[in-house]
């Protein structure tokens, strides 16, 4: 049985100023417009702070064995839609092979939420075959951004974490606050707790998103588990 889904607009207080680009997909219900002037140089969101050479590096445990996965937080930028993204590049090992290696791109605007623009992916099989389903960047073919991290995160109604119709269409909803995380890289005790499913798929897991760090653990409806087991700051 498929997850229960509310979608709203999420605007987290842009204005709708001249200057905007007008967008839409095909869900007519969500029509956010996107103000450049209306977004940060920087990524400094609690919950999902971007400094670039931060390195977050993961366990995660599934069906068919363990990968170590990281985040890593480039100096790149990317412009979209006229706003300037952080580029974040994530990679994925799995029994001595990289198995996925994505760079995806989000930028915050002045009210503190985080917003996701799209991202570039490629998943190598065992046999060397590579896919880039998945990828999809706003603005381009019906795509839109969507809130990767609310301003003020609380429980409330879902959002749409991103909008590529029929390729990425995740959903995200706040389920707790201030609870506590136990993960190898340590003791958290202010996490936000966040319902995350696909439009697309069956299932979801639930996230868990530290103060000063960004995101800890996760657990997925099929039993997958990912921890954080370190983190690396940029030397000042």
């Amino acid at each position: 049985m498929r997850l229960p889904i509310f979608i709203i607009t999420f605007m987290s207080g842009l204005a709708l100023v001249s200057g905007c680009h007008d967008i839409g997909g095909r869900d007519a219900s969500y029509h956010p417009r996107i103000a450049s002037e209306n977004f940060a140089d920087n990524v400094t969101n609690p919950y999902f702070p971007l400094v670039p050479g931060t390195l977050l590096k993961y366990i995660e445990k599934d069906r068919d064995g363990m990968s170590e996965n990281e985040f890593a937080v480039t100096s790149d930028t990317k412009l979209i839609l006229g706003v300037r993204c952080v580029v974040a590049h994530i990679s994925v090992q799995k029994n001595d092979r990289v198995a996925e290696d994505t760079y995806e791109w989000f930028a915050q605007d002045k009210e503190g939420a985080v917003w996701c623009f799209g991202n570039a992916t490629r998943e190598i099989s065992a046999g060397g075959k590579v896919s880039t389903e998945g990828s999809w960047q706003a603005g381009v073919n019906g795509a839109l951004p969507g809130v990767f991290m609310p301003a003020d995160p609380k429980p409330g109604p879902s959002y749409r974490q991103e909008y590529a119709p029929g390729t990425a269409e995740d959903m995200a909803e706040v389920v707790g606050i201030h609870e506590s995380v136990t993960v190898p890289a340590g003791k958290f005790d202010d996490c936000v707790n966040a319902r995350v499913w696909s439009m697309l798929e069956l299932g979801g897991e639930n996230k868990w998103y530290a103060r000063g760090i960004g995101f800890v653990r996760s657990v997925s409806s099929a039993g997958e588990i990912a921890e954080l087991v370190s983190v690396t700051r940029p030397s000042r």
